[in-house]
């Protein structure tokens, strides 16, 4: 056995693996950190970052919702409490089948407020679609039912919209539940890969996604690319692509700040996380036309570097359990030590500077995540495994699983916070 294990380690394939699995990660760090701070010197720092008074196109706010009851009310009140003067919001009750309905009722008294009471289940791309088409609004601002946006969140992106390329913006989702280690886990992610990330996409010239959290579009680009697809397990991601494989320009607007509620256990993070990874997989197939179009070559890097964070996630796995084999064997194996070592530590060291970077731009917007960073410690050893497994198991299931793009997706409910903090 030992000598079976020596001669996979001599294998040229056993040394790519090793050079990518060192590789790659500290590579996209170094390329996010500098692109990302490129963009927050260009734009988070920019003194023309202000808001434009002159402009109030009607927006139309959608929020869609399945079993809410026992947060709908309080997103509402502070819906109704967007500073901005033409507005309306329509709420989508998807089929509950608890009391979100009633709880919606009372807000009604406001004319800016609309309920459309679905009594079957379709899913949430269903019941944006539907939404749209009831809109009076030329610019539609979706908001998860769970999350509390800032007043001032309208007046920072309806700006954007000025620009008649300009299809979609992507606000900045905080997290306001950090009750527990997962939960501040993601509250850090949040900050240093994601809002990191977008920054650096915005470079790049594509982003991954206007979030469900948080996005606004101009309706007739989203009726032009066929609106939300119901058969797709993270319609953002797919919708976001689709508006940019037709030229449209995705934006994003850091000073957009919603909160919103996370998985505060295990359990329900890993449901979450299925979804995300099943839907990217779902992506990469469906848009696989991408890599051989010149004409979406502004899209390459995108689904490269989404393509290649599934591949490092492999190989991640693989190459633990079987370093953890060859341990259990007696054997010590080349490349892997139970003791760090330099390459390990200047893979760890540059993870955390990631980490410190996206929590020093997004200070800015949110100072208390500074108290929460501690936690980083442990983004590079427990959390990445987390994550690498979503990955590895549900992303390649999506690559390979035939799309049945007209099946509704049912909806998740990704979190067990009960109260409004």
């Amino acid at each position: 056995m030992i000598e079976w294990l020596k001669t996979i380690e001599q294998s040229s394939l056993y040394t790519a693996a090793l050079i990518f699995y060192g590789l790659h990660p500290m590579l996209t760090s170094v390329i996010w950190m500098v692109t990302g701070m490129t963009y927050f010197r260009r734009r988070d720092l920019s003194a023309s970052q202000v808001t434009d008074d002159s402009y109030f196109p009607w927006v139309s706010v959608l929020i869609p919702a399945y079993c809410e009851e026992k947060l709908i009310g309080s997103m509402l009140s502070t819906v109704l409490q967007i500073d901005y003067p033409n507005f309306e919001v329509i709420v989508i009750n998807d089929g509950s089948d608890d009391g979100t309905a009633e709880e919606i009722k009372p807000y009604l008294s406001d004319p800016r407020l609309r309920l459309l009471d679905k009594k079957i289940n379709e899913g949430k791309a269903m019941a944006l679609n539907d939404a749209i088409l009831c809109a009076r609004g030329e610019f539609l601002l979706t908001l998860d039912a769970d999350s509390i946006p800032d007043p001032m969140v309208l007046r920072r992106m309806v700006p954007h919209f000025q620009s008649a390329r300009v299809a979609g913006v992507a606000g900045n989702a905080r997290v306001r539940n950090r009750r527990t280690l997962i939960a501040k886990l993601q509250a850090v992610e949040f900050t240093s890969v994601i809002g990191l990330l977008r920054r650096s996409q915005r470079i790049w010239g594509r982003v991954m996604c206007v979030s469900g959290v948080v996005g606004m579009f101009r309706k007739s680009a989203l009726v032009d690319v066929g609106m939300y697809t119901p058969g797709m397990a993270t319609e953002d991601i797919d919708l976001t692509w689709k508006l940019q494989m037709r030229y449209y320009d995705i934006r994003y607007e850091p000073r957009a700040i919603v909160w919103m509620v996370v998985p505060e256990t295990l359990g329900v993070w890993w449901t979450q996380r299925r979804r995300w990874a099943l839907g990217l997989g779902q992506v990469l197939r469906r848009h696989k036309r991408i890599m051989t179009t010149w004409s979406l070559r502004r899209m390459y890097p995108l689904y490269v570097e989404s393509f290649l964070s599934m591949v490092w996630a492999l190989v991640f796995l693989i190459m633990t359990l079987f370093w953890c084999f060859c341990y259990a064997m007696g054997h010590a194996p080349r490349g892997g030590s139970p003791i760090p070592n330099v390459w390990g530590m200047l893979l760890v060291t540059i993870c955390l500077m990631q980490l410190a970077c996206g929590i020093f731009i997004d200070r800015k917007y949110e100072p208390s995540i500074v108290k929460d960073s501690y936690v980083s410690i442990l983004y590079p050893s427990f959390y990445w495994v987390l994550l690498a497994s979503t990955c590895c198991i549900y992303t390649v299931r999506g690559i390979f699983r035939t799309l049945n793009l007209n099946a509704p997706t049912r909806w998740r409910i990704d979190h067990t916070y009960e109260k409004t903090q």
